[in-house]
């Protein structure tokens, strides 16, 4: 969609729609998670999907605020959160470097993260390890398995 930022070469139905659009597009993503919920799950569960930036943010913002009943951040997120950190999930179990219990733990605080909305857009844009360190809860435990 075009922006409106040069008003000289954007047409008047131009800047109107795209007005529209974008104050309209947290309540698309709402319809969409309301609505469409398999669709919905399907595009949260795809870190490679590709999204227009406003309604990505406004999914983000949903996430953040509350998590669909379908959605796992341990099962989407921290795989590539953990390969950010040069780790691999099963690498990790089957050379004994993680007990299932110490697993476990970090599972449960990446579902109970508030910082879901932020990590979710991180993992879409392929966030550097600086800012991984910086939104994850497990970051130190993740270095830690690292340094193993």
């Amino acid at each position: 969609m075009d922006t409106a930022q040069n008003t000289e070469t954007t047409s008047w139905w131009g800047r109107l729609t795209e007005r529209c659009y974008a104050t309209s597009t947290a309540t698309l993503a709402r319809n969409v998670k309301q609505e469409a919920s398999a669709s919905y799950d399907a595009l949260i569960n795809d870190l490679e999907r590709p999204l227009e930036p406003r309604f990505e943010q406004a999914v983000a913002r949903q996430l953040s605020a509350s998590q669909p009943a379908h959605f796992r951040p341990a099962r989407t997120l921290m795989p590539v959160m953990m390969q950010r950190f040069g780790l691999n999930e099963s690498a990790l179990e089957e050379g004994g470097l993680i007990n299932h219990a110490d697993y476990a733990a970090l599972r449960d605080t990446c579902n109970a993260c508030a910082a879901v909305g932020d990590c979710w857009k991180a993992m879409r844009a392929s966030a550097k390890l600086d800012e991984c360190r910086r939104l994850c809860p497990n970051a130190t435990a993740f270095d830690a398995l690292a340094a193993q």
